[in-house]
């Protein structure tokens, strides 16, 4: 059944491309829950740990506890305002916000437009990623990047966080993958060969390691979190080390221009901690995609290559 199925998907790329997207409105709507529910999954954790630390009879710090088990898929998804529980057929991706235009269905509160949007963008990239790497080993790798970068992203929008949960095992993930079927794709971007995915992820650790501890002795100041550093060596894994320059370069540029723009347009403090963990997403993403074709473009622009 398999090989049928991956023939009648090779002869027809458009319908790959379409099942990919609708996985990826599946997945989007997962990736919402991970985005919301995983910091909180991870204050409780810290919480209960610096609870454990301190003597029994301690009374300087007293923690609530918290009612229920909360976990990814406990409790049912609710409505935050008046608690009803989510139907299946109210958490259908888009198609459920769109029907009761924006709303809960029993108490009529706002339901944020993010929620749709994450799973619009999940699926536009997943269809992406199908239509440029094909059915394939190269098209799998690169969904599990895609995905964990839009909950890194949406994850580090909200909380100024880059969870081990997700940065940790997209390293190894990433790794393994190079000695699984690395080099043995025809793709040109992921996964590379396992040579390149230890030097990558090494170097991308180190790098920003360098970087930061420089720069907190220079300046006294933290310039960024150590879930940078992870998240780089976690594309360096899938991308090797030789997009490393480039995807640094993409996340400086992009978050240049917009923090700027953020500080012009929206008055924002530029004392303000803005998070680097998106720019980064967006470079590795690019990198993944483009890698070698964005590289050839500057080249030739610059004259270095005729």
């Amino acid at each position: 059944m398999f090989n049928d199925l991956a023939v009648l998907y090779l002869d027809n790329p458009w319908l790959f491309t379409l099942s990919t997207g609708i996985l990826g409105l599946v997945v989007g709507s997962f990736l919402n829950v991970v985005i919301y529910r995983l910091p909180i999954i991870l204050e409780r954790e810290w919480r209960a740990q610096a609870m454990e630390m301190l003597p029994a009879s301690s009374e300087t710090l007293v923690a609530e506890e918290e009612p229920g088990r909360f976990t990814l898929s406990m409790p049912r998804s609710a409505c935050p305002a008046c608690k009803a529980p989510i139907t299946i057929l109210q958490n259908i991706p888009v198609m459920s916000w769109l029907v009761l235009r924006g709303r809960c269905a029993s108490c009529r509160s706002p339901i944020s437009p993010r929620y749709p949007l994450v799973e619009i963008i999940t699926a536009a990239l997943s269809a992406w990623v199908a239509w440029h790497f094909g059915f394939g080993w190269s098209a799998a790798c690169a969904l599990v990047v895609t995905w964990s970068l839009v909950a890194l992203t949406g994850i580090d929008i909200d909380h100024q966080l880059l969870p081990d949960d997700i940065t940790l095992p997209l390293i190894w993930g990433g790794l393994v993958a190079s000695v699984l079927v690395g080099g043995n794709t025809m793709a040109t971007a992921t996964p590379v060969s396992a040579r390149d995915a230890i030097v990558g992820a090494a170097a991308g650790y180190l790098s920003l390691w360098c970087v930061f501890h420089l720069f907190r002795l220079v300046t006294g100041k933290e310039g960024m979190g150590y879930g940078d550093f992870k998240l780089f060596a976690a594309l360096g894994a899938w991308l090797g080390w030789k997009e490393l320059p480039l995807i640094i370069l993409l996340a400086a540029a992009s978050g240049a221009v917009l923090g700027i723009a953020m500080i012009v347009l929206r008055g924002r403090d530029r004392a303000a901690p803005m998070p680097f963990g998106p720019y980064l997403s967006i470079a590795g993403w690019l990198a993944m995609m483009y890698g070698n074709d964005l590289i050839g473009s500057y080249l030739r622009l610059s004259g270095l290559e005729h």
